[in-house]
This record gives C-alpha cells, structure tokens and sequence, in this order.
C-alpha cells in the first residue's frame, strides 16, 4: 500500500487529511530522514495497521535499515515513556515524581541515528501519545541541538495528521461494522 491508496481509503469528509498528508510528504523544514522517520514513529504509534503499513511502504525505502529501526524504536520506547511519566506527571501523590523510572531505556542513548532525529521522532510520538513531560523534554533537547521551532511543528504537524487519518480509518472500520450488524 502507498501514500495515494492510504488516501484513496479516506472518505470524502476527510478532505483535509489527504490534502495535509499531500503537502506534509512535501514538507521541505525537515530533511529527508527526519520527515520519513516522523511518518514512520507517527504511523507506528497511531496503532492502525493499514497506515502504518501504507506509511513505512511510502516513507521506509527512503531511510537507511538503521534509521528505520530508530523510528520504530523510538515509536516502541515512547509507547512506555509516555504511559509511565504521564502517570508520574497526572498523579497527585509527590511520592512518583522522586522515585527512579526503573525502566531500561538503552535505545535513547544510542538510537542509531543522529540523536536529534531520535529526539524529534520521540517528540512526535510523544504528541500523539498526550505526554506533555515528554513533549517538554524533548522539544528542550530539541531547541538546545539548534532545532526552530518551525522545525518542531513540521514534525508535530505530521503526528498531527497521521493520528487523525488512524482514527479515521478506525472510525470507518467501526461504522461499516455497526452498519453490518444492524442488517
């Protein structure tokens, strides 16, 4: 599956998200590796497995097999980080804001990439996935490494509309099934 079938299963309400999917492939902020990978981790944690299969067929030939793994790592070690520091973040107890993660880590000290490509695919996920802990500390490594802000928002940009274009096609899937099921 490509981009353009990704887009073709959009129903016509969704205008939009073909339209941003369109101009974001086209984004010229980010360079390639880290438009593709930010597809790439955004797809993956979108957790629609037709766009993320649309969307690593589209953007996965134009990363390196190590920058690929980086993106989906970076979806993966997210997917953790996000749940537990928003736990840490949400809770009114001072006790877990102190206490050491104890989760291993390793990928983000030696992610395979330049780490700012890591960092900003770990900021998109990060997006997607509500951690606003995470999105703080990676858009301040972010800033830190030179990264414009413009920069930053291509990327979130992009989670941005790979999310909605999942929760689309999901909400597609879930009308078709409850339209079957009333017949």
């Amino acid at each position: 599956m490509s981009l353009e079938t990704l887009k073709q299963q959009l129903p016509d309400y969704a205008k939009d998200l073909k339209l941003n999917l369109s101009s974001l492939a086209a984004e010229t902020l980010l360079n390639e590796q880290q438009k593709a990978g930010a597809f790439v981790a955004s797809a993956l944690a979108s957790r629609n497995a037709a766009v993320s299969e649309a969307l690593i067929a589209e953007f996965g030939p134009k990363l390196s097999p190590e920058a690929l793994t980086a993106a989906k790592a970076a979806a993966a070690i997210m997917a953790m980080n996000n749940i537990y520091y928003r736990f840490t973040h949400l809770s009114s107890a001072p006790d877990y804001k102190t206490m050491p993660a104890k989760l291993r880590m390793n990928v983000m000290a030696k992610p395979g990439v330049e780490k700012v490509d890591f960092e900003l695919w770990s900021l998109a996920v990060s997006a997607i996935n509500g951690c606003g802990m995470c999105v703080d500390s990676h858009e301040k490594v972010l800033r830190e490494h030179g990264v414009t802000a413009e920069q930053v928002q291509a990327a979130v940009r992009i989670a941005a509309v790979v999310h909605a274009v999942a929760a689309t096609l999901d909400s597609e899937t879930v009308g078709k099934t409850a339209s079957a099921l009333a017949a």
